[in-house]
């Protein structure tokens, strides 16, 4: 009898250890999951802070040399301008990823539209080749900073007045060859020396960078570690409200606005004016660059203009912690999007001149494992028990 009891004993001590060491195990996984969150957090924070940064001291290389060539227009410091154009687009073309999030990219007060809005109507800003006299340049408009700001969209979307491909326009003018030609804008130093007005033209552009740098900084401010910020605000978010949040930016931006607008379009509608940087030829960076964008998030590894590296806990990871098969195929069309963007011919509008919408072409095989990163990313979502939607408003 008394046996009997010892032994009922330990059978039950037993089934309350095993019980109690079930719900520790338990309680272990979601606090760990919920750690990964918040370290994945800190590692977006970071990335944006860092990749913004390099916008921003990029586009502060691109203002000297602007600086320099309307001082001194000469075919050299044409191309100096250029070039640093084209190096500003490389940073910034991997911010990208952070649109569609609830962050301050694109808010209702962001300054996206005032850095990145495309396609453009020349004729808006400065002559072309059917009107000698048109846009903002040929009229008597006070340029000043504030007037082209407001200027910018003002009356329809395609009338950009400033940012990036603003710039690029004013540095390059219209690409009126054909695409087999593989030439760009063919615009000449001389439009800033002896051309109608030259001087004009050069204001113009000299106010262009300036706000450029000005909204860059603005981004970098709101993501300064030494700040109360918008990243004070994303921090002390919910982990699971940011987690959701950034998922659905990534799966909109890869699905929407990469693969749909920004690609599919351009191919369905075989017009150099869908191009991102028509202008310059230099759309096939873009791709590039904004695959990388998602994965830079993905991985949670973002490579500084430096050379320093920006890591740390990463979607990935927190994927993986539930669901290892997803990760891994999130993982594998991730790598494989920035491959294939970087297999398409050069330059972009003679790639799209060669495909049609049907699937096989370098493009259109980017396009599909784009919209299937994004469809994944929603899978990935509801692996961690969100619901998003990908679909661009």
């Amino acid at each position: 009898m008394k046996t009997n009891t010892i032994l009922t004993g330990l059978l039950i001590a037993g089934i309350i250890f095993f019980g109690c060491k079930k719900e520790e195990e338990e309680t272990s996984t979601v606090t760990s999951l919920d750690s990964l969150k918040s370290q994945t957090k800190t590692t977006y924070a970071e990335i944006a802070y860092a990749n913004y940064s390099d916008a921003l001291s990029t586009a502060k290389e691109l203002q000297t040399a602007i600086g320099a060539f309307v001082d001194d227009p000469t075919e050299t410091s044409l191309q100096a301008a250029k070039d640093a154009w084209v190096d500003a687009r490389e940073p910034y073309g991997q911010t990208e990823a952070f649109r569609f999030s609830e962050g301050p990219i694109d808010d209702e007060d962001g300054p996206e539209g005032l850095m990145n809005a495309w396609p453009l109507d020349e004729g808006y800003i400065d002559y072309t080749t059917s009107e000698t006299d048109s846009g903002i340049i040929s009229s008597d408009l006070n340029l000043t900073a504030s007037v082209l700001e407001a200027a910018n969209e003002d009356g329809g979307e395609k009338n950009v007045a400033i940012g990036y491909h603003a710039i690029e326009f004013l540095l390059w003018g219209q690409d009126d060859t054909d695409p087999s030609e593989k030439k760009a804008g063919q615009r000449s130093y001389t439009d800033y020396t002896t051309a109608d007005n030259a001087e004009r033209r050069g204001e113009y552009l000299e106010i262009c960078a300036e706000l450029l740098v000005g909204h860059l900084q603005s981004m970098v401010d709101e993501w300064d570690p030494s700040k109360s910020n918008f990243r004070t605000t994303f921090l002390a978010w919910d982990n699971d409200e940011a987690m959701e949040t950034i998922l659905t930016g990534l799966g909109m931006f890869s699905k929407g606005e990469l693969a749909g607008e920004r690609m599919f379009v351009a191919v369905k509608e075989q017009d150099q004016e869908d191009e991102h940087s028509c202008f310059s030829d230099n759309t096939h960076r873009d791709m590039i660059l904004n695959a990388k964008s998602v994965r830079n998030i993905l991985t949670g590894q973002y490579t500084k203009v430096d050379g320093t590296v920006v890591s740390g806990t990463s979607l990935e990871d927190v994927i993986k912690s539930v669901d290892a098969t997803i990760a891994a195929e999130l993982e594998t069309l991730s790598a494989n999007s920035v491959t294939q963007c970087e297999a398409i011919p050069i330059p972009f509008d003679l790639a799209i001149s060669n495909e049609t919408t049907t699937p096989g072409g370098p493009v259109m095989t980017s396009v599909l494992t784009l919209q299937l990163q994004g469809d994944k990313i929603a899978e990935a979502a509801a692996a961690l028990g969100y619901t998003i939607s990908i679909e661009l408003e």
